[in-house]
């Protein structure tokens, strides 16, 4: 038997009826087992980064309140790292490892709705990256000149690679504190509010204050040797948010230049979706030896000063709008992550659109559709630490689905008043892939079950399938829908060569109509409008 599965049993944890496609670990860390039925209030995380070691080592304080009476939890760390302690008010507790997670007993049960904490102190040499951010861990990397530059990136692998935490999407702390020691020579920048610092020998320990809720894989630290500027964006509201900006400091001329696209950045996301979410807590940009990360208030930049063909920078647009679609709406399980990133993408074009409008966005959205992949479903199992997406699928089919889904309800101003609605309603929340089309469907006079449920859950998109016959002066259209969901009959709007639209509503079985005075060669299919596949039929 499998030593995790043998333990899970042995400690009473309900195995998962995923078990023979995940591991056992996958199931610890995406579940929410009796044992994590707890709510964290505040983490305080202090650590010291041993460069040349490439080393780690400190404590992380849990203020959390019991959701149900429990004489044991379980905290996340990936087992490379070592736990030297565990303590609650000076007294070392019990615990026992059980792969990438580890199970704190107590010496007498909490109560239910008790308020209390823990301390792990721990120690090692964390994940490296191979592939960052794709494949989550710490960059040890050096700049130019050949000093110390280090970033961590863990979305999907999860923040217990480097710190010990309850690491599931749903528990969002509602503050944090996160204090970081380094070698005298460099700076470490973390999330939100700079608290100061403190030197420690040749050393010195750099402080920061997260207000708001966070995710856990938001948080992270960043050191180098940066230099600071700072700028201000009010919001139409009037009220201030501070712009503050990290670059290395041989590129600050250069970062000083390149980031005044963000506040243009900023005026158009507030129009699609409102303020800023975070204002508390400020908005940054600091350089990372990796491409980018969506860090909460410190957004992650490593695109090397670039502009794209449409004029701008991709990782400043797409990370700093995950502050709206991740950060500030937060899925409810990685499986559901679509929610993060399509619409992610899809605020790309919208961006494009504003600033340039609809054909550059059809320009955007056209670059976007051919990288789709077609590999695997946009929706990933729940309640397993499943992260192996398509990034192509998940990113673009995504972007695609909701572009096709505006034209499928045929009217703009609806279809923005949905995408604004959607983010005052559940910004700063946990939600579930369910909560999201609910209310796009409560919205919409087409009810869009079907069409969702084609796009996220099979992998393939639907076919048209279609022939086209001359008779007479005109031309008989046969269509048909080949697709997986169940009544699957997504209309389409088809236009002749004239100009003159037509809805169609094609279903699973073959419909035809008679089109007069057009030859075959004037029907003209929607590919710019909807993501479909036309499948000619002889």
């Amino acid at each position: 038997m499998h030593y995790f599965l043998l333990l899970f049993l042995l400690l009473g944890i309900p195995v998962s009826a995923q078990i023979g496609a995940f591991t056992t670990s996958d199931s610890l860390r995406g579940s929410l087992n009796q044992y994590r039925s707890y709510d964290v209030h505040h983490y305080d995380l202090n650590i010291r980064v041993d460069p040349e070691r490439k080393y780690i080592e400190g404590y992380n304080r849990i203020l959390f309140s019991t959701e149900q009476p429990l004489k044991r939890i379980q905290i996340d760390l990936y087992q490379n790292l070592s736990i030297d302690s565990v303590a609650r008010d000076g007294a070392k507790l019990p615990y026992e490892r059980a792969g990438d997670a580890f199970f704190v007993d107590f010496p007498a049960p909490l109560s239910a709705g008790e308020l209390a904490s823990v301390t792990v102190y721990y120690s090692g040499h964390p994940t490296a990256s191979k592939r960052p951010p794709w494949e989550g861990g710490f960059v040890w990397r050096g700049d130019s000149l050949g000093r110390h530059w280090i970033g961590v990136a863990c979305q999907g692998d999860g923040a217990s690679l480097w710190w010990p935490n309850k690491d599931h999407l749903t528990d969002e702390p509602d503050s944090m504190s996160v204090s970081c020691q380094v070698p005298g020579d460099l700076v470490c920048v973390s999330n939100a509010r700079f608290a100061g610092k403190t030197p420690a020998g040749d050393e010195t320990v750099y402080r920061w204050k997260i207000g708001c809720p966070i995710n856990n894989y938001n948080v992270s630290i960043n050191i180098g040797s940066y230099a600071h500027f700072s700028d201000y964006y009010i919001t139409t509201g009037g009220d201030i948010l501070d712009l503050d900006y990290y670059p290395l400091d041989y590129n600050l001329e250069k970062a000083k230049e390149h980031f005044k696209q963000v506040k243009p950045m900023l005026a158009v996301f507030e129009d699609l979706f409102g303020p800023y979410p975070f204002i508390a807590d400020g908005y940054k940009l600091v350089e990372t030896p990796y491409w980018g990360m969506e860090h909460q208030s410190a957004v992650a930049y490593g695109n090397n000063y670039k502009n794209n063909e449409f004029g701008f920078d991709f990782i400043i647009i797409h990370e700093s709008g995950h502050e709206y679609w991740g950060n500030s709406i937060t899925a409810h399980d990685l499986g559901q992550m679509w929610i993060h990133e399509a619409f992610t993408t899809y605020m790309e074009a919208l961006y494009v659109e504003k600033l340039q409008g609809y054909d550059a966005s059809l320009a955007y959205l056209k670059s976007q559709k051919e990288r789709i992949a077609n590999k695997m479903a946009i929706q990933q199992p729940i309640g397993v630490n499943f992260h192996q997406w398509s990034d192509a699928d998940m990113y673009y089919k995504g972007t695609w689905m909701l572009h096709t889904v505006r034209n499928v309800i045929g009217n703009d101003s609806l279809w923005f008043s949905i995408l604004r609605g959607l983010h005052d309603k559940f910004k700063r929340s946990i939600v579930t892939s369910s909560d999201i089309l609910s209310f796009i469907n409560e919205r919409t006079p087409e009810n869009l079950d079907a069409i969702f449920d084609q796009y996220l859950n099979y992998s393939d998109p639907p076919r048209l399938m279609y022939k086209v016959e001359k008779k007479g002066n005109g031309a008989t259209f046969k269509f048909k829908w080949s697709a997986a969901a169940k009544n699957f009959d997504m209309p389409l709007k088809i236009t002749l060569k004239n100009g003159k639209p037509i809805t169609i509503r094609p279903e699973k079985t073959w419909t035809a109509i008679t089109l007069q005075n057009a030859s075959p060669d004037d029907i003209v299919l929607p590919v710019e409008s909807y993501y479909f596949i036309p499948t000619p039929v002889p």
